[in-house]
């Protein structure tokens, strides 16, 4: 007769730190994404460069240079600008949609934290993952903008990591959102129709926000995108001294700071049971 072995059995697996946990979410959003990124690469890479040629190229065209662009052409004032508002927008996307799946149709958030991954883990690897996608397309955008002449000095390779920080500042408080949502995402629909779209149009990204009434020009100021694109402008165009850039940067780092501390507490109060 076998004897049964009374010693407790010993777990062969180990718990991962931190940030190879997020990490290992970013692997998983990475071999999703090389088999399906033609299906995203409108989205993400060429749209931005479409809006560059019909805007800073066509349109442009009938643009003279002047003191509403900083005696520059109309090219080189939009195309850093056109960059940050691509990376706000395709964030706001990668962060609404796709992770109200992870909590309420593919639910692999549950999946995940099912195991000793915590949700602020799962929270940091789909933050990382959305950098490096705005990484991606803004030096697909950068690259391509080189043909337009859009380029005046090696301050357009600061324009993508600003790009990227913007991104993320906008990204956090949709996720805080989608945390929260137990709809079908239509709070997304208008969010893109009532906050993200107007925000492309009126802070800052086609004219200058002083053309803009002083009633309503707050409303640029406490946006996020038009913090990024005075940096952005900032550091290919110049004219932007040490002390707003300073605080255009404060202001960004602060909106992504206050938005992940929020993220992180829906995250776990919806995946802790």
């Amino acid at each position: 007769m076998a004897v049964l072995d009374a010693r407790p059995s010993r777990a062969t697996g180990r718990v991962v730190g931190s940030w190879r946990a997020a990490w290992l979410r970013v692997e998983a959003h990475w071999t999703w994404y090389r088999r399906y990124w033609r299906s995203s690469l409108y989205s993400s890479g060429l749209q931005p460069v479409f809006f560059l040629a019909a805007m800073g190229i066509g349109f442009g065209s009938q643009v003279e240079p002047g003191p509403a662009t900083g005696g520059l052409s109309y090219v080189h004032y939009v195309a850093p600008a056109l960059l940050v508002a691509g990376a706000v927008q395709n964030a706001v996307g990668e962060a609404s949609w796709p992770v109200l799946s992870g909590f309420k149709w593919q639910k692999d958030y549950l999946a995940v934290t099912a195991t000793p991954v915590t949700p602020g883990q799962v929270l940091g690897g789909q933050l990382i993952w959305v950098a490096l996608r705005l990484l991606i397309a803004g030096a697909v955008y950068a690259l391509i903008a080189v043909l337009f002449a859009a380029w005046l000095n090696a301050g357009a390779l600061l324009v993508v990591p600003v790009g990227v920080l913007t991104g993320v500042a906008c990204a956090a408080p949709v996720m805080a959102i989608a945390a929260t949502s137990f709809d079908e995402g239509q709070r997304f629909t208008a969010m893109f129709r009532f906050v993200v779209m107007p925000m492309v149009l009126f802070a800052g990204t086609f004219f200058p926000i002083e053309q803009i009434p002083v009633a309503v020009r707050w409303l640029a100021w406490i946006s996020p995108l038009w913090h990024g694109t005075e940096l952005a402008r900032g550091v290919t165009l110049g004219g932007l001294d040490l002390l707003p850039a300073l605080g255009h940067l404060a202001f960004l780092l602060a909106v992504f700071g206050a938005s992940t501390a929020a993220a992180r507490h829906y995250f776990y109060r919806r995946l802790v049971v």
